[in-house]
């Protein structure tokens, strides 16, 4: 895996070589299977290959590119925005529908 994703992803070793450290260990039963193999935060100035980085992997193992989650965090810079992500407040309009 670490091969393929040095082949999309130029000028990245440190973060290729600890991503796949991250999977190789949850691969080999080394987590708690009640848990997701790995959540990661790629963050960085525009151009570092962030997304290439998350559509390398998800082709590498969903067979697609699509088959990952973007989110956007400049929507979300109000204090208010993050109920868009985790539903209303109790007592708001909207809070039994999450």
């Amino acid at each position: 895996m670490e091969e393929t994703l040095h082949q999309r992803i130029i000028g990245q070793h440190d973060a290729v070589k600890a991503i796949s450290r991250a999977i190789r260990r949850a691969r080999v039963g080394l987590n708690n299977p009640n848990r997701p193999i790995a959540s990661f935060i790629f963050s960085g100035p525009t151009g570092v290959g962030k997304s290439e980085l998350a559509k390398t992997l998800a082709a590498y193992y969903f067979g697609s590119e699509e088959a990952m989650v973007r989110l956007d965090m400049s929507e979300y810079m109000e204090r208010h925005t993050v109920s868009k992500l985790i539903g209303s407040p109790p007592g708001y309009v909207g809070y039994t529908e999450g």
